[in-house]
């Protein structure tokens, strides 16, 4: 195991409820409503491990916050106040936990006219208040990852390091896919020494991407792209390494990934603040797409940390522009059935006043 997972400090906490409080004030807002418990974390230092029961967070506009949850012995050192529900009777679950979350929840709210959701809150149950959707803004509210994030998010990625170091030793010709992607989810569980928050996604070879495929072993001559999200109390690194199935790649295929490795060392000449991701998802792309006859058809990457996709997004479909304190993915490919099918690589990054600072390491090598 990597040792003891990082906590959040509560003073950072508190900072981002202030953050909070502020967007909720300008906009008339008397509180917000939290039921993902990746937010609920990163507000307040408390960690729900348990996916099978809600947990709930109320930020008032006024200051102070109500946690709900049936952990009696919670330790959420940045909640004003706890209250306590109740998950079962002899040890069955109740039929609607969201519903006894909010009866436990809704005497708070009482007498407020209007508070913010985001997307898991069942605002149907809600009584009293009118809600409005916030979860857009809180993105880019949340954007900017104060230094105990950082420290999560470098956790993850030590974490994603273990299970690539694994699949290396693991990889080659006749080995299926889903016993690579369980190989590599138990070296990233057993890192960090506790469930998992988030897993995933890609580990198909001689494919661009996909959930492994059952009893489909990897044929010599393939690449696989190993894209993995690990998430650790909910914050998520994303990487992604390709790896030649047989250890031997062709000329075609190593000319295509020292091409990629160039475009990467281009794009991180364009990291830092100030920089309008659309026009770097442009120049990226002009690198890449139609290269030797090879194709690059999706973004360029994107904003990490309580989601798996946030604010900044290098995409043509969005006009963000990178600001100080973003953590991104970055993950330029070429794709082509010449190659059996196509190289991704990715790693991570901080944006910083000058820069960027590099935070995955792992080897990019095809073997």
């Amino acid at each position: 195991m990597l040792g003891t997972i990082p906590s959040l400090d509560p003073t950072l906490c508190l900072a981002r409820q202030d953050r909070l409080r502020a967007y909720l004030a300008a906009n008339e807002l008397d509180g917000a409503v939290f039921f993902d418990r990746h937010y609920i974390h990163g507000l307040t230092g408390y960690w729900h491990g348990q996916p099978l029961t809600p947990v709930a967070l109320f930020v008032k506009g006024e200051g102070g916050s109500v946690l709900v949850t049936h952990d009696e012995a919670a330790q959420a050192p940045a909640a004003g106040e706890i209250a306590i529900y109740t998950t079962n009777d002899f040890c069955t679950l109740r039929p609607n936990l969201s519903a006894e979350v909010m009866g436990v929840l809704n005497p708070f709210l009482k007498g407020l006219s209007g508070i913010g959701t985001e997307q898991q809150v069942p605002a149907a149950l809600i009584e009293g208040p009118l809600c409005r959707d916030i979860s857009r803004d809180y993105q880019y509210l949340r954007r900017r990852k104060d230094a105990d994030e950082v420290a999560a998010l470098v956790h993850t990625i030590q974490c994603a390091d273990k299970a690539y170091a694994e699949a290396k030793e693991l990889l080659e010709p006749g080995i299926e896919e889903v016993e690579i992607m369980a190989v590599m989810l138990e070296a990233a569980t057993y890192a960090t020494g506790e469930f998992l928050s988030g897993w995933g996604q890609d580990f198909q070879a001689g494919s661009a991407g996909g959930f492994a495929r059952p009893s489909r072993a990897v044929e010599a001559g393939e690449l696989i792209p190993l894209d993995i999200g690990v998430g650790v109390r909910g914050y998520r690194s994303d990487l992604c390494r390709t790896f030649a199935v047989d250890g031997s790649p062709t000329e075609e295929q190593a000319a295509a990934h020292a091409r990629v490795v160039e475009v990467m060392k281009f794009g991180e000449s364009l990291m830092k603040p100030g920089q309008s991701c659309r026009a770097m998802f442009e120049a990226v792309k002009g690198e890449l797409d139609g290269w030797q006859g090879y194709s690059f058809f999706h973004h360029a990457g994107h904003g990490i940390g309580l989601d798996a996709h946030e604010v900044p997004r290098i995409n043509p479909a969005w006009d963000d522009v990178f600001e100080e304190g973003d953590v991104i993915a970055f993950e330029p490919g070429l794709y082509g059935g010449r190659l059996r099918a196509g190289i991704r690589l990715e790693n991570n990054y901080l944006i910083t006043a000058d820069g960027f600072s590099q935070l995955s390491h792992f080897p990019l090598d095809l073997a």
